[in-house]
C-alpha cells in the first residue's frame, strides 16, 4: 500500500513556541504572511521556562525595543505583572531599567491566546525531524509524523530543546525542560548537514511551597507606586496596574549553607565531569558561587511569588544540579527557609547551540538562504535576548520571502542592534547575556526613547498599528515643544529668584538665563520650577510642562544635551565605516599583507562593512588599513 504524504503550505514556518518562535510567528503573521508555528506541546506556547519575570538590567531595554517595533512581549508582561520595579534609578539615565515579575501561568495563557487568535497564524503541535533543503536554499520542514511542510522560510527557534539533557545530581535523562521531551531528530540533522554544534549548559532554581516559609523575619520589597509600564501603548496615562501586586522577600545563604554544598559538591555533575557544557558566567549555580567565591560569607536570594493562584515561589539566586537530599539541605539551612518544601527540584540542563558566526546580521545562515536562528540556538540566555532576537528573525524571514533587503539594526540604533552585531560579528563560547555596558552608545539608547529610534520602523513594516502610530507622533510633538518651551522661557537673577534657588540647595543666579540652561543643574527637575517666582506670560507654560506626560523625557533631553550632542558626534563616525561596504565576492586570500588568522576569520565571518571587520577579534588597525586600500583600489 501506498504510503501517505502529508503535505502543506506556508509562506514563514517557526520551530518553537517560546520567547523568540512566539515574537518570529506574530511578526511574520502580522505581516500578512501565512504562518505555521511549530510546538511539541502546544499547552506550554509563551511557557517560562527558569524566572518568572521579564527585564532586568539592559534587558529592560531590549523589552522597549521589541514594545516599539510591534512585538509583544510588553504588552504581555503588563498585563500579567504581579510586582514592577525600576532598577539603578539613583544612576544615570543611561543604566535605568525595569523589571517585573510575572504571574507564570497568566503570561503563558494569555500569549497562548494572543498566537491563537492572530489571523495568518496556524499552531501545530509536532516534532520537527529535519528541513526540506534544495540548492542550499530551505523550502520546508519535516516532521516525525511523516509531514512535509512547505515555506519560503523558515526560524529556528528551540531554545534548550535540541539534545536537550537534565541533570539532578549523578543522574540525568533526556528533555527539553523538566517535564518536556527534547528535540533529538532536528539536533541531528544540524550535525549530520555540517552545522557547527556546540554544547552550553544553563540551570534553574528549587521552586519552594509559600506556605511553608517564615517571612516574619525577611526584608520585604513591594511594587513601584505609581504604577508602571514596559509598553508605550497609553504612554503617559497612569492606567494603574491590571493585576494585585505582591511583594518579593530577601534573604541570605550563610556559612552552614555552604557547608553543605562544600560536602556535597561530589555529587555535582559540574564538577564531577558529567556536564560538558558550558555555563553561564553571569548566572552561576550557586555550587559556582560558593567554589569560586570562598572568601564570600553570604549570598542573597530573593523569594518571588510566581503567581497569584499559586504557592510556588522562585529563589532566584540559588540555581543549582545537586541532588535533592542535598537541595533540601541547603534550603532549610537558610533564614526563614528552615521548614521550606520544595515543589520541584533544581536542575541544570544541557543543549545543542550552533555557532552565531555563521550567521548574517540578519540572523539568516550562511549554510542555508532563507533559514533563520533565533534565540539559545544562536548561544545566548535570556527571554528578552531570545525574544529580540525572534522578532528580527520574523520580520527577516518575510523580507527573504519576498525578495527583499533584510532589516539591520546597527549598534548606535538599538541594544537589538549590540545584541546581534555581537553574536555575528564575534561569537561566543558561553551563554551570552547583554548588558548596557556592552552598548558604545548607551545614553542615546535609553529605555524612555526606544519609541523615538524605532516605532517608526516599526510602523512602516506593517507591525505598529494605525493608532498606535498616531500616538507615538503625539508624544514626539510634545517632546519638541516642551523641550522648545524650556530654551524660550528666561528667568531674571533677583532677591526672590535667589531666594527660591537657595530654598532648593541650588546656587544664585548672576544674570538671565532660560529654564533650559537652569535644568541643566543637578539639583534641579522640571518639578522644582513650581517654586520659583516665573512670570505671569510663563505661568501656564511652566504648568503644562510639570504636568506633561512626557516630562520625564524632555528633562532628560535637556539634562544630558551636552553628553548626547557628544555621543551623536561619535556615532557619525561610526556611520561613516558602517557606510563603508566590503565585496560579497572579495577574495581575502589575493590581499597581500594580510596574515592567516585575518584571512581565516574575514573569509569565515564575512563582515559587510569596514565598520564590522574592525570589530571582529584579532582584526588589527593594519589589516583595516589593507582593506581600505585595496577598496580605494578598486573605486579607481
Amino acid at each position: 500500500m501506498k504510503k501517505l504524504m502529508i503535505n502543506e503550505e506556508y509562506d514563514i514556518a517557526v520551530i518553537g513556541a517560546g520567547h523568540a518562535g512566539c515574537e518570529a510567528a506574530l511578526a511574520a503573521a502580522r505581516m500578512g504572511c501565512k504562518t505555521l508555528l511549530t510546538v511539541i506541546n502546544a499547552d506550554t506556547i509563551g511557557a517560562m521556562s527558569c524566572n518568572p519575570a521579564i527585564g532586568g538590567l539592559a534587558k529592560g531595554h531590549l523589552v522597549r525595543e521589541i514594545d516599539a517595533l510591534g512585538g509583544e512581549m510588553a504588552r504581555n508582561i503588563d498585563a500579567t505583572s504581579i510586582q514592577f520595579r525600576r532598577l539603578n534609578t539613583s544612576k544615570g539615565p543611561a543604566v535605568r531599567s525595569s523589571r517585573a515579575q510575572a504571574d507564570r501561568l497568566l503570561y503563558r495563557l494569555r500569549m497562548k491566546s494572543v498566537i491563537e487568535n492572530q489571523p495568518n497564524l496556524t499552531v501545530k503541535q509536532t516534532v520537527v525531524s529535519g528541513l526540506l533543503v534544495e540548492n542550499d536554499r530551505i523550502y520546508g520542514i519535516c516532521t516525525s509524523l511523516d509531514e512535509h511542510i512547505h515555506s519560503k522560510a523558515v526560524v529556528v527557534a528551540t531554545g534548550t530543546f535540541l539534545n536537550g539533557l537534565v541533570h539532578i545530581g549523578m543522574k540525568n535523562f533526556p528533555a527539553g525542560r523538566l517535564g518536556d521531551a527534547p528535540s533529538k531528530g532536528l539536533a541531528a540533522w544540524f550535525k549530520d548537514h555540517g552545522f557547527a554544534v556546540g554544547r552550553m549548559k544553563t540551570g534553574t532554581v528549587p521552586r519552594l511551597a509559600s506556605h511553608t516559609i517564615n517571612y516574619a523575619e525577611l526584608e520585604i520589597q513591594h511594587s513601584d507606586y505609581p504604577a508602571a509600564h514596559f509598553s508605550f501603548s497609553g504612554h503617559g496615562e497612569n492606567r494603574g496596574y491590571t493585576l494585585p501586586q505582591l511583594p518579593c522577600y530577601i534573604t541570605y545563604t550563610n556559612e552552614k549553607t555552604h557547608e553543605i554544598i562544600r560536602q556535597g559538591i561530589g555529587q555535582s555533575p559540574m564538577y564531577a565531569g558529567v556536564i560538558k557544557g558550558v555555563g553561564a558566567r553571569y548566572c552561576p549555580s550557586i555550587e559556582d558561587k560558593v567554589m569560586r567565591f570562598p572568601e564570600k560569607d553570604r549570598h542573597q536570594i530573593f523569594l518571588e511569588p510566581e503567581g497569584l493562584d499559586t504557592t510556588e515561589v522562585y529563589p532566584n539566586g540559588i540555581p543549582t544540579s545537586l541532588p535533592l537530599a542535598t537541595q533540601k539541605a541547603m534550603i532549610n539551612s537558610i533564614k526563614g527557609l528552615e521548614h521550606a518544601q520544595i515543589i520541584r527540584p533544581g536542575y541544570a540542563i544541557e543543549y545543542d547551540y550552533v555557532d552565531p558566526l555563521g550567521l548574517h546580521p540578519s540572523l539568516e545562515t550562511k549554510q542555508v538562504q532563507g533559514l533563520f536562528f533565533a534565540g539559545q540556538i544562536n548561544g545566548t540566555s535570556g527571554y528578552e535576548e531570545a525574544a529580540a532576537q525572534g522578532l528580527l528573525a520574523g520580520i527577516n524571514a518575510v523580507r527573504s520571502s519576498r525578495n527583499q533587503e533584510p532589516l539591520i539594526l546597527d549598534r548606535s540604533q538599538a541594544y537589538i542592534g549590540v545584541l546581534i552585531d555581537d553574536l555575528v560579528t564575534c561569537g561566543t563560547k558561553e551563554p551570552y547575556r547583554l548588558f548596557t555596558s556592552r552598548a558604545e552608545y548607551r545614553l542615546l539608547l535609553r529605555e524612555d526613547n526606544a519609541d523615538s529610534r524605532l516605532a517608526q520602523i516599526g510602523y512602516e513594516l506593517g507591525l505598529v498599528s494605525e493608532e498606535a502610530h498616531s500616538q507615538f507622533l503625539q508624544k514626539q510633538q510634545l517632546i519638541a515643544s516642551g523641550t522648545q518651551a524650556l530654551e524660550q522661557v528666561s528667568l531674571k537673577p533677583g532677591p526672590a529668584t535667589n531666594a527660591a534657588l537657595t530654598a532648593l540647595n541650588s546656587s544664585d543666579l548672576k544674570q538671565k538665563c532660560t529654564l533650559a540652561d537652569l535644568l541643566r543643574r543637578p539639583e534641579l527637575s522640571i518639578r522644582s520650577f513650581a517654586s520659583l517666582p516665573i512670570t505671569d506670560d510663563a505661568l501656564q507654560t511652566v504648568e503644562e510642562l510639570i504636568s506633561s506626560p512626557v516630562r520625564e523625557e524632555i528633562e532628560l533631553r535637556v539634562k544630558f544635551k551636552g553628553y548626547i550632542d557628544r555621543q551623536t558626534e561619535q556615532v557619525a563616525r561610526f556611520k561613516k565605516m558602517e557606510s563603508v561596504l566590503l565585496p560579497k565576492d572579495i577574495n581575502y586570500r589575493s590581499l597581500s599583507g594580510l596574515s592567516n588568522e585575518v584571512v581565516e576569520k574575514l573569509t569565515r565571518i564575512q563582515p559587510l562593512s569596514l565598520g564590522q571587520a574592525s570589530r571582529i577579534s584579532g582584526i588589527t588597525p593594519a589589516a583595516i588599513s589593507v582593506l581600505q586600500v585595496h577598496l580605494k583600489k578598486l573605486q579607481k
